[in-house]
Protein backbone atom coordinates (compact mmCIF):
# COMPACT_ATOMS: atom_id res chain seq x y z
CA UNK A 1 0.00 0.00 0.00
CA UNK A 2 1.63 3.54 -1.11
CA UNK A 3 1.09 6.72 0.61
CA UNK A 4 -1.62 7.79 -1.62
CA UNK A 5 -3.93 4.71 -0.99
CA UNK A 6 -3.51 5.75 2.73
CA UNK A 7 -4.27 9.25 2.11
CA UNK A 8 -7.59 8.60 0.57
CA UNK A 9 -8.67 5.65 3.13
CA UNK A 10 -7.62 8.86 5.57
CA UNK A 11 -9.71 11.74 3.59
CA UNK A 12 -12.46 9.52 3.26
CA UNK A 13 -12.89 8.73 7.06
CA UNK A 14 -12.37 12.63 8.18
CA UNK A 15 -15.47 13.30 5.56
CA UNK A 16 -17.57 10.83 6.80
CA UNK A 17 -16.63 11.99 10.61
CA UNK A 18 -17.32 15.56 9.65
CA UNK A 19 -20.67 14.85 8.11
CA UNK A 20 -22.18 13.03 11.09
CA UNK A 21 -23.06 16.04 13.07
CA UNK A 22 -24.37 17.77 10.28
CA UNK A 23 -26.60 14.78 8.52
CA UNK A 24 -27.53 13.85 12.60
CA UNK A 25 -28.51 17.36 13.47
CA UNK A 26 -30.88 17.63 10.10
CA UNK A 27 -32.47 14.79 10.67
CA UNK A 28 -32.87 14.85 14.50
CA UNK A 29 -35.05 17.82 13.20
CA UNK A 30 -37.02 15.96 10.79
CA UNK A 31 -38.33 13.46 13.18
CA UNK A 32 -38.52 15.51 16.31
CA UNK A 33 -40.73 17.77 17.51
CA UNK A 34 -41.80 21.04 15.06
CA UNK A 35 -41.80 21.54 11.99
CA UNK A 36 -39.12 19.79 9.37
CA UNK A 37 -36.21 21.74 7.35
CA UNK A 38 -37.98 22.87 4.27
CA UNK A 39 -41.78 22.98 5.29
CA UNK A 40 -42.23 25.84 3.48
CA UNK A 41 -41.43 24.09 0.99
CA UNK A 42 -42.63 20.41 1.36
CA UNK A 43 -45.36 20.61 4.14
CA UNK A 44 -47.88 21.64 1.71
CA UNK A 45 -47.37 18.30 -0.02
CA UNK A 46 -47.10 16.51 3.24
CA UNK A 47 -50.18 17.49 4.34
CA UNK A 48 -51.60 16.63 0.92
CA UNK A 49 -50.19 13.02 0.90
CA UNK A 50 -51.69 12.64 4.34
CA UNK A 51 -55.27 13.95 3.33
CA UNK A 52 -55.03 11.58 -0.08
CA UNK A 53 -54.24 8.49 2.26
CA UNK A 54 -57.12 9.38 5.01
CA UNK A 55 -53.73 9.42 7.71
CA UNK A 56 -54.12 11.72 10.65
CA UNK A 57 -50.36 12.23 11.76
CA UNK A 58 -51.23 13.83 14.97
CA UNK A 59 -52.26 9.78 16.01
CA UNK A 60 -49.91 7.79 17.37
CA UNK A 61 -49.89 3.95 17.31
CA UNK A 62 -48.95 0.85 19.97
CA UNK A 63 -45.92 -0.68 19.20
CA UNK A 64 -47.93 -3.28 17.58
CA UNK A 65 -50.08 -0.93 15.07
CA UNK A 66 -47.12 -0.08 14.05
CA UNK A 67 -45.89 -3.05 13.06
CA UNK A 68 -48.79 -3.75 11.38
CA UNK A 69 -48.94 -0.85 9.29
CA UNK A 70 -45.21 -2.06 8.24
CA UNK A 71 -45.93 -5.05 7.58
CA UNK A 72 -49.03 -4.36 5.20
CA UNK A 73 -47.02 -1.65 3.73
CA UNK A 74 -44.39 -3.60 2.68
CA UNK A 75 -46.18 -6.58 1.85
CA UNK A 76 -48.65 -4.60 -0.67
CA UNK A 77 -45.20 -3.11 -2.08
CA UNK A 78 -43.88 -6.99 -2.66
CA UNK A 79 -46.79 -7.52 -4.53
CA UNK A 80 -46.83 -4.46 -6.49
CA UNK A 81 -43.32 -5.42 -7.62
CA UNK A 82 -43.71 -9.09 -8.08
CA UNK A 83 -46.34 -8.18 -10.88
CA UNK A 84 -44.50 -5.39 -12.61
CA UNK A 85 -41.49 -7.92 -12.75
CA UNK A 86 -43.96 -10.92 -14.44
CA UNK A 87 -45.79 -8.56 -16.58
CA UNK A 88 -42.85 -6.50 -17.74
CA UNK A 89 -42.92 -7.91 -21.21
CA UNK A 90 -46.36 -5.63 -22.01
CA UNK A 91 -45.37 -2.70 -19.98
CA UNK A 92 -43.93 0.39 -21.89
CA UNK A 93 -40.68 1.80 -21.73
CA UNK A 94 -38.58 -1.26 -22.60
CA UNK A 95 -36.71 -0.45 -25.85
CA UNK A 96 -34.90 -3.38 -25.72
CA UNK A 97 -37.91 -5.87 -25.43
CA UNK A 98 -37.47 -7.66 -22.26
CA UNK A 99 -39.15 -10.57 -21.57
CA UNK A 100 -40.98 -11.52 -18.48
CA UNK A 101 -38.44 -12.42 -15.42
CA UNK A 102 -39.45 -15.97 -14.45
CA UNK A 103 -41.50 -16.53 -11.10
CA UNK A 104 -38.97 -18.06 -8.90
CA UNK A 105 -36.53 -14.74 -9.85
CA UNK A 106 -39.57 -12.51 -9.85
CA UNK A 107 -40.03 -13.47 -5.94
CA UNK A 108 -36.29 -13.20 -5.36
CA UNK A 109 -35.75 -9.68 -6.91
CA UNK A 110 -39.39 -8.39 -5.16
CA UNK A 111 -38.27 -9.99 -1.91
CA UNK A 112 -35.07 -8.11 -2.50
CA UNK A 113 -35.72 -4.51 -3.05
CA UNK A 114 -38.58 -4.67 -0.40
CA UNK A 115 -36.33 -5.81 2.44
CA UNK A 116 -33.72 -3.13 1.43
CA UNK A 117 -31.53 -6.27 0.36
CA UNK A 118 -31.05 -5.67 -3.22
CA UNK A 119 -29.59 -8.83 -4.28
CA UNK A 120 -29.58 -9.44 -8.22
CA UNK A 121 -29.16 -12.45 -9.54
CA UNK A 122 -29.30 -11.02 -13.09
CA UNK A 123 -27.99 -8.69 -15.07
CA UNK A 124 -30.11 -5.33 -15.01
CA UNK A 125 -29.68 -4.07 -18.38
CA UNK A 126 -29.96 -7.63 -19.79
CA UNK A 127 -33.26 -8.22 -17.93
CA UNK A 128 -35.28 -4.98 -17.17
CA UNK A 129 -37.03 -2.43 -18.98
CA UNK A 130 -36.91 1.35 -17.98
CA UNK A 131 -40.18 1.17 -16.50
CA UNK A 132 -39.87 -2.25 -14.57
CA UNK A 133 -36.19 -0.16 -12.77
CA UNK A 134 -38.05 3.48 -11.78
CA UNK A 135 -41.59 2.12 -10.83
CA UNK A 136 -40.26 -0.97 -9.23
CA UNK A 137 -36.67 -1.05 -8.20
CA UNK A 138 -36.24 3.06 -7.81
CA UNK A 139 -39.13 3.07 -5.73
CA UNK A 140 -38.60 0.45 -3.20
CA UNK A 141 -35.00 1.59 -3.13
CA UNK A 142 -36.98 4.72 -0.96
CA UNK A 143 -39.74 3.12 0.67
CA UNK A 144 -37.89 -0.03 2.09
CA UNK A 145 -34.70 2.87 3.07
CA UNK A 146 -37.69 4.81 5.20
CA UNK A 147 -39.05 1.91 6.47
CA UNK A 148 -35.37 0.98 8.43
CA UNK A 149 -35.00 5.01 9.75
CA UNK A 150 -39.08 4.29 10.63
CA UNK A 151 -38.18 1.51 12.91
CA UNK A 152 -35.11 3.13 14.87
CA UNK A 153 -37.10 6.28 15.07
CA UNK A 154 -39.42 4.48 16.99
CA UNK A 155 -36.77 2.69 18.78
CA UNK A 156 -35.34 5.88 19.95
CA UNK A 157 -38.30 7.17 21.24
CA UNK A 158 -38.70 3.87 23.19
CA UNK A 159 -35.76 5.30 25.13
CA UNK A 160 -36.70 9.28 25.00
CA UNK A 161 -40.22 8.51 26.34
CA UNK A 162 -41.27 7.90 29.76
CA UNK A 163 -44.63 6.00 30.55
CA UNK A 164 -46.20 6.22 27.48
CA UNK A 165 -48.13 3.77 25.28
CA UNK A 166 -46.88 5.03 21.50
CA UNK A 167 -43.92 4.73 20.26
CA UNK A 168 -44.95 7.57 16.77
CA UNK A 169 -46.71 6.98 13.47
CA UNK A 170 -45.40 4.53 10.86
CA UNK A 171 -47.32 6.60 8.26
CA UNK A 172 -45.55 9.83 9.75
CA UNK A 173 -42.17 8.38 9.87
CA UNK A 174 -42.52 7.22 6.30
CA UNK A 175 -43.64 10.07 4.34
CA UNK A 176 -41.30 12.05 6.77
CA UNK A 177 -38.05 9.90 6.11
CA UNK A 178 -38.59 10.13 2.21
CA UNK A 179 -39.90 13.55 1.68
CA UNK A 180 -37.73 15.52 3.68
CA UNK A 181 -34.21 12.94 3.72
CA UNK A 182 -33.81 10.83 0.78
CA UNK A 183 -35.60 12.57 -1.90
CA UNK A 184 -33.71 16.05 -1.73
CA UNK A 185 -30.48 14.14 -1.28
CA UNK A 186 -31.32 11.70 -4.05
CA UNK A 187 -31.93 14.70 -6.45
CA UNK A 188 -28.78 16.82 -5.56
CA UNK A 189 -26.73 13.69 -6.18
CA UNK A 190 -28.22 12.07 -9.46
CA UNK A 191 -27.74 16.00 -10.53
CA UNK A 192 -23.61 15.85 -9.69
CA UNK A 193 -23.82 11.99 -11.58
CA UNK A 194 -25.46 13.30 -14.57
CA UNK A 195 -22.75 16.08 -14.52
CA UNK A 196 -20.23 13.46 -14.24
CA UNK A 197 -21.32 11.46 -16.91
CA UNK A 198 -24.08 9.26 -15.34
CA UNK A 199 -27.03 8.48 -18.08
CA UNK A 200 -30.07 9.34 -17.24
CA UNK A 201 -32.34 9.09 -20.34
CA UNK A 202 -35.08 6.77 -21.91
CA UNK A 203 -32.99 6.42 -25.58
CA UNK A 204 -32.98 2.98 -27.03
CA UNK A 205 -29.72 0.62 -26.74
CA UNK A 206 -26.76 1.92 -28.87
CA UNK A 207 -25.06 -0.57 -31.31
CA UNK A 208 -21.23 0.52 -31.53
CA UNK A 209 -19.24 -0.97 -34.16
CA UNK A 210 -15.50 -1.63 -32.13
CA UNK A 211 -12.04 -1.44 -33.81
CA UNK A 212 -12.00 -5.41 -33.92
CA UNK A 213 -14.46 -4.87 -36.66
CA UNK A 214 -17.24 -6.50 -33.85
CA UNK A 215 -20.31 -4.82 -32.44
CA UNK A 216 -21.01 -4.01 -28.88
CA UNK A 217 -24.30 -3.17 -27.18
CA UNK A 218 -24.33 -0.06 -25.20
CA UNK A 219 -27.63 -0.10 -22.57
CA UNK A 220 -29.14 3.36 -21.56
CA UNK A 221 -31.37 4.31 -19.22
CA UNK A 222 -32.26 6.24 -16.50
CA UNK A 223 -29.83 5.33 -14.36
CA UNK A 224 -28.28 8.07 -12.31
CA UNK A 225 -31.86 8.39 -10.52
CA UNK A 226 -31.73 5.00 -9.43
CA UNK A 227 -27.71 4.87 -8.29
CA UNK A 228 -28.49 8.20 -6.33
CA UNK A 229 -30.69 6.23 -4.21
CA UNK A 230 -29.31 3.39 -3.75
CA UNK A 231 -26.40 4.76 -2.19
CA UNK A 232 -28.08 7.18 -0.21
CA UNK A 233 -30.31 4.47 1.08
CA UNK A 234 -27.89 1.74 1.75
CA UNK A 235 -29.85 -0.06 -1.11
CA UNK A 236 -26.91 -1.27 -3.50
CA UNK A 237 -29.01 -2.49 -6.23
CA UNK A 238 -27.01 -1.90 -9.78
CA UNK A 239 -28.81 -0.31 -12.91
CA UNK A 240 -26.09 -2.21 -14.75
CA UNK A 241 -24.59 -6.02 -13.88
CA UNK A 242 -21.46 -5.04 -12.89
CA UNK A 243 -22.34 -2.47 -10.27
CA UNK A 244 -20.45 0.31 -9.61
CA UNK A 245 -17.43 -1.06 -11.54
CA UNK A 246 -19.36 0.02 -14.98
CA UNK A 247 -18.18 3.65 -16.04
CA UNK A 248 -21.89 4.66 -16.83
CA UNK A 249 -22.83 4.28 -12.43
CA UNK A 250 -19.56 5.09 -11.80
CA UNK A 251 -17.12 7.00 -14.12
CA UNK A 252 -15.02 9.58 -12.33
CA UNK A 253 -12.86 9.29 -8.97
CA UNK A 254 -15.17 11.98 -7.87
CA UNK A 255 -17.90 9.85 -8.19
CA UNK A 256 -16.30 7.12 -6.69
CA UNK A 257 -15.30 9.02 -3.70
CA UNK A 258 -19.17 10.58 -3.07
CA UNK A 259 -20.83 7.61 -3.79
CA UNK A 260 -18.75 5.74 -1.16
CA UNK A 261 -19.13 8.62 1.26
CA UNK A 262 -23.12 8.08 0.46
CA UNK A 263 -22.50 4.17 1.64
CA UNK A 264 -22.29 5.25 5.22
CA UNK A 265 -23.12 8.78 5.07
CA UNK A 266 -26.72 8.44 7.01
CA UNK A 267 -25.82 5.41 8.58
CA UNK A 268 -23.23 7.59 10.38
CA UNK A 269 -25.65 10.76 10.82
CA UNK A 270 -27.98 8.79 12.67
CA UNK A 271 -25.61 8.30 15.64
CA UNK A 272 -25.85 11.75 15.87
CA UNK A 273 -29.58 11.73 15.62
CA UNK A 274 -29.75 9.18 18.34
CA UNK A 275 -27.52 11.13 20.67
CA UNK A 276 -29.79 14.29 20.57
CA UNK A 277 -32.97 12.40 20.23
CA UNK A 278 -32.87 11.11 23.70
CA UNK A 279 -30.86 14.41 25.02
CA UNK A 280 -27.43 13.16 25.50
CA UNK A 281 -25.11 13.24 22.14
CA UNK A 282 -22.66 11.66 24.42
CA UNK A 283 -24.09 8.36 24.16
CA UNK A 284 -24.10 8.72 19.84
CA UNK A 285 -20.88 9.68 19.45
CA UNK A 286 -19.68 6.29 21.37
CA UNK A 287 -21.65 4.06 19.39
CA UNK A 288 -20.41 5.96 16.99
CA UNK A 289 -17.07 5.23 17.81
CA UNK A 290 -17.43 1.59 18.44
CA UNK A 291 -18.82 0.94 14.82
CA UNK A 292 -15.46 3.35 14.02
CA UNK A 293 -13.29 1.74 15.34
CA UNK A 294 -14.73 -1.86 13.74
CA UNK A 295 -14.73 0.07 10.49
CA UNK A 296 -11.24 0.89 10.48
CA UNK A 297 -9.47 -2.22 11.82
CA UNK A 298 -11.67 -4.23 8.86
CA UNK A 299 -10.73 -1.68 6.13
CA UNK A 300 -6.87 -2.29 7.12
CA UNK A 301 -7.33 -5.80 7.41
CA UNK A 302 -8.88 -5.75 3.51
CA UNK A 303 -6.13 -3.24 2.75
CA UNK A 304 -3.14 -5.12 4.11
CA UNK A 305 -4.61 -8.71 2.34
CA UNK A 306 -5.12 -7.23 -0.89
CA UNK A 307 -1.78 -5.45 -1.03
CA UNK A 308 -0.27 -8.68 -0.75
CA UNK A 309 1.07 -10.38 -3.77
CA UNK A 310 -0.64 -13.87 -4.57
CA UNK A 311 1.70 -16.60 -3.27
CA UNK A 312 1.39 -18.60 -6.73
CA UNK A 313 2.58 -15.23 -8.81
CA UNK A 314 5.70 -14.86 -6.34
CA UNK A 315 6.52 -19.06 -7.49
CA UNK A 316 5.60 -18.27 -10.68
CA UNK A 317 8.38 -15.45 -11.05
CA UNK A 318 5.89 -12.69 -11.41
CA UNK A 319 6.13 -9.39 -10.14
CA UNK A 320 2.89 -8.34 -8.08
CA UNK A 321 4.17 -5.05 -6.83
CA UNK A 322 0.94 -3.79 -7.20
CA UNK A 323 -0.75 -6.17 -5.35
CA UNK A 324 -4.26 -7.96 -5.96
CA UNK A 325 -5.30 -6.52 -9.08
CA UNK A 326 -7.51 -9.37 -10.14
CA UNK A 327 -11.15 -8.47 -10.64
CA UNK A 328 -10.41 -4.83 -10.31
CA UNK A 329 -10.81 -1.51 -12.12
CA UNK A 330 -6.91 -0.13 -12.60
CA UNK A 331 -8.76 3.08 -12.45
CA UNK A 332 -9.74 2.51 -8.66
CA UNK A 333 -7.29 0.50 -7.27
CA UNK A 334 -6.67 -1.71 -4.58
CA UNK A 335 -7.14 1.11 -1.36
CA UNK A 336 -10.25 2.02 -3.07
CA UNK A 337 -11.63 -1.37 -4.35
CA UNK A 338 -11.05 -2.22 -0.61
CA UNK A 339 -12.74 0.63 1.01
CA UNK A 340 -15.37 0.15 -1.24
CA UNK A 341 -15.79 -3.57 -0.26
CA UNK A 342 -15.87 -3.09 3.54
CA UNK A 343 -17.95 -0.12 3.23
CA UNK A 344 -20.68 -1.32 1.42
CA UNK A 345 -20.57 -4.33 4.03
CA UNK A 346 -20.03 -2.44 7.01
CA UNK A 347 -23.35 -0.82 5.49
CA UNK A 348 -25.86 -3.06 4.22
CA UNK A 349 -25.12 -1.62 0.61
CA UNK A 350 -24.13 -4.43 -1.28
CA UNK A 351 -23.04 -2.11 -4.04
CA UNK A 352 -19.50 -3.16 -5.47
CA UNK A 353 -16.67 -1.59 -7.82
CA UNK A 354 -14.57 -4.30 -7.58
CA UNK A 355 -14.98 -8.43 -7.99
CA UNK A 356 -14.79 -9.79 -4.23
CA UNK A 357 -14.73 -13.29 -5.79
CA UNK A 358 -11.26 -12.52 -6.62
CA UNK A 359 -10.12 -10.83 -3.43
CA UNK A 360 -7.94 -12.74 -0.91
CA UNK A 361 -9.00 -14.97 1.61
CA UNK A 362 -8.35 -13.15 3.96
CA UNK A 363 -9.44 -9.77 2.14
CA UNK A 364 -12.75 -11.14 1.00
CA UNK A 365 -13.56 -12.50 4.90
CA UNK A 366 -13.75 -9.13 6.03
CA UNK A 367 -16.96 -7.94 3.98
CA UNK A 368 -18.39 -11.83 5.02
CA UNK A 369 -17.68 -10.61 8.72
CA UNK A 370 -19.05 -7.22 8.41
CA UNK A 371 -22.22 -8.94 7.11
CA UNK A 372 -22.35 -11.83 9.72
CA UNK A 373 -21.88 -9.28 12.64
CA UNK A 374 -25.20 -8.57 11.52
CA UNK A 375 -24.03 -4.98 9.50
CA UNK A 376 -23.61 -3.12 12.73
CA UNK A 377 -20.72 -0.98 11.50
CA UNK A 378 -23.05 1.57 10.51
CA UNK A 379 -25.14 -0.62 8.57
CA UNK A 380 -28.26 0.39 6.68
CA UNK A 381 -30.06 3.68 7.11
CA UNK A 382 -31.62 2.74 10.21
CA UNK A 383 -31.49 -0.56 10.08
CA UNK A 384 -27.55 -0.72 11.21
CA UNK A 385 -27.99 0.69 14.12
CA UNK A 386 -31.11 -0.47 15.59
CA UNK A 387 -29.12 -3.69 15.00
CA UNK A 388 -26.53 -1.98 17.23
CA UNK A 389 -28.62 -1.21 19.46
CA UNK A 390 -29.14 -4.89 20.29
CA UNK A 391 -25.63 -5.36 20.72
CA UNK A 392 -25.94 -2.21 23.31
CA UNK A 393 -28.37 -3.99 25.05
CA UNK A 394 -26.42 -7.24 25.40
CA UNK A 395 -23.85 -5.47 26.43
CA UNK A 396 -25.42 -3.30 29.22
CA UNK A 397 -26.49 -6.77 30.44
CA UNK A 398 -23.39 -8.58 30.82
CA UNK A 399 -22.26 -5.19 32.80
CA UNK A 400 -25.10 -5.92 34.89
CA UNK A 401 -23.91 -9.86 35.57
CA UNK A 402 -20.31 -8.52 35.95
CA UNK A 403 -21.49 -5.90 39.46
CA UNK A 404 -24.33 -8.10 40.58
CA UNK A 405 -26.90 -5.29 39.65
CA UNK A 406 -30.20 -4.45 37.19
CA UNK A 407 -28.61 -3.21 33.78
CA UNK A 408 -29.76 -0.14 33.01
CA UNK A 409 -29.07 2.45 29.68
CA UNK A 410 -30.39 5.55 29.51
CA UNK A 411 -32.03 5.31 31.99
CA UNK A 412 -34.18 2.54 31.49
CA UNK A 413 -34.33 -1.01 33.64
CA UNK A 414 -33.33 -3.75 31.16
CA UNK A 415 -35.14 -6.63 32.53
CA UNK A 416 -35.86 -10.56 31.22
CA UNK A 417 -38.28 -9.35 28.08
CA UNK A 418 -36.12 -7.00 26.45
CA UNK A 419 -32.92 -9.73 26.85
CA UNK A 420 -34.86 -12.37 24.94
CA UNK A 421 -36.17 -10.21 22.60
CA UNK A 422 -32.66 -9.08 21.96
CA UNK A 423 -31.75 -12.42 21.44
CA UNK A 424 -34.62 -13.67 19.13
CA UNK A 425 -33.11 -10.81 17.05
CA UNK A 426 -29.68 -11.64 17.57
CA UNK A 427 -30.26 -15.35 16.59
CA UNK A 428 -32.19 -14.61 13.14
CA UNK A 429 -28.55 -14.40 10.99
CA UNK A 430 -27.05 -17.05 12.51
CA UNK A 431 -30.24 -19.38 11.62
CA UNK A 432 -30.51 -17.65 7.59
CA UNK A 433 -26.41 -18.22 7.22
CA UNK A 434 -25.43 -21.70 8.57
CA UNK A 435 -29.21 -23.10 8.01
CA UNK A 436 -28.94 -22.52 4.93
CA UNK A 437 -25.47 -23.04 4.05
CA UNK A 438 -25.64 -26.23 5.76
CA UNK A 439 -28.82 -26.97 3.46
CA UNK A 440 -27.63 -25.98 0.48
CA UNK A 441 -23.89 -28.08 0.81
CA UNK A 442 -26.18 -31.63 1.56
CA UNK A 443 -29.03 -30.89 -1.59
CA UNK A 444 -27.59 -32.10 -4.71
CA UNK A 445 -29.37 -29.42 -7.11
CA UNK A 446 -28.25 -26.75 -4.54
CA UNK A 447 -24.66 -27.58 -4.30
CA UNK A 448 -23.99 -27.70 -8.35
CA UNK A 449 -24.18 -23.65 -7.95
CA UNK A 450 -20.73 -23.83 -6.71
CA UNK A 451 -18.42 -22.41 -8.88
CA UNK A 452 -15.10 -23.43 -7.00
CA UNK A 453 -13.74 -26.45 -5.61
CA UNK A 454 -12.31 -26.47 -1.85
CA UNK A 455 -13.05 -24.00 0.54
CA UNK A 456 -13.07 -21.01 -1.58
CA UNK A 457 -16.64 -23.08 -2.96
CA UNK A 458 -17.77 -22.85 0.78
CA UNK A 459 -17.07 -19.10 1.25
CA UNK A 460 -18.94 -18.71 -1.61
CA UNK A 461 -21.99 -20.29 0.06
CA UNK A 462 -21.39 -18.88 3.39
CA UNK A 463 -21.47 -15.44 1.47
CA UNK A 464 -24.22 -15.31 -0.74
CA UNK A 465 -26.44 -16.55 2.58
CA UNK A 466 -24.87 -14.19 4.87
CA UNK A 467 -25.55 -11.41 1.86
CA UNK A 468 -29.00 -12.40 2.03
CA UNK A 469 -30.08 -13.01 5.76
CA UNK A 470 -27.67 -9.41 6.24
CA UNK A 471 -29.78 -7.77 3.83
CA UNK A 472 -26.68 -6.80 1.48
CA UNK A 473 -26.84 -8.38 -1.48
CA UNK A 474 -22.98 -8.35 -2.64
CA UNK A 475 -22.26 -11.52 -3.85
CA UNK A 476 -19.01 -13.80 -4.73
CA UNK A 477 -19.11 -13.56 -8.28
CA UNK A 478 -18.80 -17.49 -9.16
CA UNK A 479 -22.07 -18.33 -6.68
CA UNK A 480 -24.39 -19.56 -9.44
CA UNK A 481 -27.51 -17.96 -7.41
CA UNK A 482 -30.38 -18.11 -10.40
CA UNK A 483 -32.03 -21.27 -9.81
CA UNK A 484 -35.36 -22.21 -8.50
CA UNK A 485 -33.87 -23.24 -4.94
CA UNK A 486 -31.76 -20.42 -4.46
CA UNK A 487 -34.22 -17.54 -5.43
CA UNK A 488 -36.41 -19.17 -2.77
CA UNK A 489 -33.89 -20.19 -0.13
CA UNK A 490 -32.41 -16.93 -0.42
CA UNK A 491 -35.51 -14.92 -0.55
CA UNK A 492 -36.48 -16.90 2.90
CA UNK A 493 -33.36 -15.78 4.14
CA UNK A 494 -34.11 -12.24 3.22
CA UNK A 495 -37.33 -12.18 4.84
CA UNK A 496 -35.95 -13.31 7.85
CA UNK A 497 -33.13 -11.33 8.42
CA UNK A 498 -35.35 -8.22 8.04
CA UNK A 499 -38.54 -8.84 9.60
CA UNK A 500 -37.51 -11.29 12.53
CA UNK A 501 -34.92 -8.62 13.77
CA UNK A 502 -37.42 -5.42 12.84
CA UNK A 503 -40.35 -7.15 14.85
CA UNK A 504 -38.59 -7.96 18.39
CA UNK A 505 -37.02 -4.92 18.14
CA UNK A 506 -40.59 -2.45 18.01
CA UNK A 507 -41.44 -4.80 21.01
CA UNK A 508 -38.44 -3.76 22.83
CA UNK A 509 -38.95 -0.15 21.69
CA UNK A 510 -42.73 -0.45 22.95
CA UNK A 511 -41.52 -2.00 26.17
CA UNK A 512 -38.94 0.87 26.73
CA UNK A 513 -41.85 3.44 25.90
CA UNK A 514 -44.26 2.46 28.72
CA UNK A 515 -40.88 2.57 31.75
CA UNK A 516 -40.23 5.07 33.65
CA UNK A 517 -36.82 6.56 33.76
CA UNK A 518 -34.41 6.28 37.12
CA UNK A 519 -31.84 8.74 37.71
CA UNK A 520 -28.50 8.37 37.61
CA UNK A 521 -27.00 7.04 40.87
CA UNK A 522 -23.27 6.11 41.90
CA UNK A 523 -23.81 2.33 40.68
CA UNK A 524 -24.98 3.05 37.38
CA UNK A 525 -22.86 2.11 34.29
CA UNK A 526 -21.75 5.05 32.23
CA UNK A 527 -22.33 4.40 28.85
CA UNK A 528 -20.64 7.41 27.53
CA UNK A 529 -17.02 6.60 27.55
CA UNK A 530 -13.91 4.34 26.48
CA UNK A 531 -15.00 1.39 28.83
CA UNK A 532 -18.33 1.39 27.45
CA UNK A 533 -17.17 1.71 24.06
CA UNK A 534 -14.35 -1.54 24.34
CA UNK A 535 -17.30 -3.58 26.17
CA UNK A 536 -19.45 -2.89 23.14
CA UNK A 537 -17.05 -3.85 20.52
CA UNK A 538 -16.14 -7.09 22.30
CA UNK A 539 -19.55 -8.13 23.03
CA UNK A 540 -19.93 -7.49 18.76
CA UNK A 541 -16.83 -9.28 18.12
CA UNK A 542 -17.16 -12.41 20.28
CA UNK A 543 -20.93 -13.21 20.20
CA UNK A 544 -20.07 -12.95 16.37
CA UNK A 545 -16.43 -14.81 16.70
CA UNK A 546 -18.38 -17.61 18.46
CA UNK A 547 -21.05 -18.02 16.16
CA UNK A 548 -19.04 -18.43 12.92
CA UNK A 549 -15.56 -18.79 13.50
CA UNK A 550 -15.89 -22.64 13.17
CA UNK A 551 -17.38 -21.75 9.51
CA UNK A 552 -14.66 -19.30 8.61
CA UNK A 553 -12.03 -21.47 9.34
CA UNK A 554 -13.53 -23.66 7.29
CA UNK A 555 -13.52 -21.68 4.51
CA UNK A 556 -11.35 -18.45 3.90
CA UNK A 557 -8.87 -18.85 7.14
CA UNK A 558 -7.79 -22.56 5.97
CA UNK A 559 -7.56 -20.92 2.27
CA UNK A 560 -5.53 -18.50 3.34
CA UNK A 561 -3.31 -21.07 5.25
CA UNK A 562 -3.00 -23.42 2.24
CA UNK A 563 -2.50 -20.60 -0.27
CA UNK A 564 1.06 -19.78 1.44
CA UNK A 565 1.78 -23.05 0.99
CA UNK A 566 1.52 -23.19 -2.43
CA UNK A 567 -1.68 -25.47 -2.23
CA UNK A 568 -4.64 -24.52 -4.45
CA UNK A 569 -7.83 -25.73 -6.06
CA UNK A 570 -8.98 -25.96 -9.74
CA UNK A 571 -11.82 -26.90 -11.51
CA UNK A 572 -15.58 -26.96 -10.41
CA UNK A 573 -16.20 -28.94 -6.71
CA UNK A 574 -16.99 -32.84 -7.06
Amino acid sequence: MDSAGLLQIALYLVILTALTPVLGGYMARVFGAGPAPLDRVLGPVERGLYRLCGVDPAREQHWTHYAASLLAFNLLGLLALYGLLRLQHGLPLNPADMSAVAPDLAFNTAVSFTTNTNWQAYSGEAALGYLVQMTGLTVQNFVSAATGIAVLVALIRGFARRGTRTVGNFWVDLVRGTLYLLLPLSIVLALFLVWQGVPQNFDAYVTAQTLEGGQQVIAQGPAASQIAIKQIGSNGGGFFGVNSAHPYENPTPATNLVEMLFLLALAAGLTDTFGRMVGDRRQGWAIFAAMGVMLVIGIGVATWAESATNPALIAAGVDGLGGNMEGKEVRFGVANSALWAVATTAASNGSVNAMHDSFMPLGGMVPMVNMMLGEVVFGGVGAGLYGMMIFVLLAVFIAGLMVGRTPEYLGKKIEAKEIKLAMIAALTVPFGVLGLSALTLVVPAAAASIQDAGPHGLSEVLYAYASGTGNNGSAFGGFGANTPFHNTALAVAMLFGRFLVILPVLAIAGTLAAKKTLPASAGTFPTHGPLFVGLLIGVVLIVGGLTFFPALSLGPIVEHLLMTQGISFTGAPQ
